[in-house]
């Protein structure tokens, strides 16, 4: 009889999808003509990286009120809370002006927010598609639903990590953030360090073709063909309405003059008709939809893969390749990589995060397997400190909430950057689906190279091989005055332990 309830809750229905196609930029809508005022040339793209969550979410907001014809976003995580609920407010008013709005959500972690999405789904000009959906037990976590998932586990495993916003087809938000308070320095327990990028210009057309693929493929759900309720779509938006009204959904603090990089809201642009942003030659490409399905769990990445993308790049170094990845498990490929690169007498330097920082102490494990060999083999090793972090002069205001590392960002011989949803891990070369672009401009190289550096040189900790050749040290500053650690900086005896007793058992196929 459980056998039969489980093999029957992990089909999912046949349902008809009706595709439909993204709105290229006019003139005729006010972010269009902004956005063609400002480029330059027809084949360069321009960026304004956001280190800021406070300015990274004000972009989204900015965009999102100020749309006139579509909103296209796709998110691995868009959580209920108040920054979720913030943005969904902004893209239900969009709506109610007559914006079309399509919102792409993977299924992972939306366990509990039907009713949320269905009330947005309930407005005219909204439609919510699921990715590669869980097909019940949708109000009871995670755990559950993958164990009600056990006939199709192998399925479900895979995950849609994109993230995108484009507004009117004009401008777009790209890079590594979910929609989620930690992400936009808004959590009192735990925050994010964390970078993406506004941008306009030729890279605009093919990230919306990008999203195309994605919403119009056979992994993407119409909402109301999963979750289901007993509401009218009246009820619907009136709770919605209630949900994301002020009383649960605070604005964020007022934005400062500037961000580290010196920029001021985009509002500020917005509203003088022009952009001032760095202009470069870039490429976008995301992994096909049906990428994760098609590959098995460590398979060599498919050469249409984000992964081989930049590992492709990588390849190509001449001098120097700097990594900021939250999660590194470089695997036999990914050390063979670094070998190469280390032959070539190319200067490789990564940031990741600590046992300590890390909210994945599974893929750490798996990462601290190759530590040694990397640090032989002349890999610069950093790690983030979350004690460190909070004494650091950069104005995330931390205060008493864990930082953890999330940018994933490379830059190739101070020329060439990354930007994107992608890990170093094998996770992501063939399990989850990734989005990313390349840009070529020594100018947003030097800033990405800016960014990593404030984090390198004040909130983490170089790795190094110790003494004597075997295990590990690392060193940092105290006061001016260098220490050096022993042990995993910050993390407890039991965390250390565990990841001992847990890390061997752990394929890296898996993290």
């Amino acid at each position: 009889m459980m056998l039969s309830l489980i093999a029957g809750c992990t089909s999912l229905p046949v349902v008809d999808r009706f595709a439909t196609e993204a709105v290229p930029l006019s003139a005729k809508t006010t972010l269009g003509k902004i956005a063609q005022d400002s480029i330059p040339a027809p084949e360069l793209s321009g960026f304004r990286l956001m280190p800021l969550g406070s300015f990274s979410l004000d972009t989204r907001l900015q965009l999102a009120h100020r749309a006139e014809a579509t909103l296209d976003l796709q998110y691995y995580q868009f959580q209920d809370d108040e920054t979720g609920r913030l943005l969904l407010r902004a893209v239900a008013d969009a709506a109610k002006r007559g914006v079309r709005v399509r919102l792409l959500l993977d299924d992972f972690y939306t366990s509990g927010s039907d009713t949320l999405f269905l009330g947005l789904a309930a407005y005219p000009n909204v439609e919510v598609r699921l990715f590669n959906p869980f097909c019940c037990a949708r109000d009871t976590g995670q755990i559950s639903r993958f164990a009600l998932s056990f006939g199709d586990w192998s399925r479900v495993n895979h995950r849609m990590h994109n993230k995108l916003f484009i507004a009117d087809g004009a401008m777009a938000v790209i890079g590594g953030r979910n929609v989620a308070n930690e992400y936009f320095q808004r959590s009192m327990a735990e925050n994010f360090v964390d970078v993406d990028a506004f941008t306009v210009g030729f890279i605009v057309p093919p990230l919306q073709e990008l999203f195309d693929r994605y919403w119009n493929s056979f992994s993407a759900y119409p909402l109301e063909t999963i979750a289901k309720t007993g509401l009218s779509k009246e009820q619907l938006i009136a709770q919605f309405d209630d949900r994301t009204g002020p009383k649960t959904t605070p604005p964020p603090d007022k934005l400062g003059p500037n961000d580290i990089l010196g920029y001021g809201p985009i509002a500020d642009d917005l509203d003088a008709g022009r952009l001032g942003l760095i202009w470069g030659e870039a490429y976008v490409f995301a992994d096909y939809p049906d990428k994760p399905f098609e590959s098995k769990a460590g398979a060599i990445p498919l050469e249409t893969s984000v992964t081989y993308n930049v590992v492709e790049e990588m390849k190509k170094a001449k001098s120097e390749v700097v990594a900021s990845s939250p999660y590194f498990v470089p695997g036999a490929r990914g050390m063979k990589l670094l070998q190469g690169l280390r032959d070539k007498g190319v200067k490789v330097q990564v940031l990741t995060n600590s046992l300590a920082a890390t909210d994945e102490p599974i893929v750490h494990a798996g990462y601290s397997r190759y530590r040694e060999d990397m640090l032989r083999i002349g890999v610069d090793l950093y790690e983030l400190s979350r004690s460190r972090l909070k004494m650091n002069n950069r104005p995330f205001h931390f205060g008493s909430s864990l930082g953890r590392l999330h940018a994933k960002v490379v830059v190739i011989d101070k020329h060439l950057s990354f930007i994107g949803s992608m890990n170093l891990d094998p996770r992501s070369a063939s399990v989850n689906t990734e989005l990313g672009a390349i840009v070529d401009s020594q100018a947003l190289a030097k800033e990405l190279l800016n960014i990593i550096d404030i984090d390198r040189l004040q909130s983490a900790y170089r790795v190094r091989l110790s003494p004597s050749g075997h295990g590990l040290e690392w060193l940092g500053a105290d006061d001016e005055q260098e220490m050096v650690l022993k042990t995993e900086p910050d993390a407890t005896s039991w965390i250390r332990l565990k990841l001992w007793l847990l890390g061997p058992l752990i394929p890296d196929e898996l993290l």
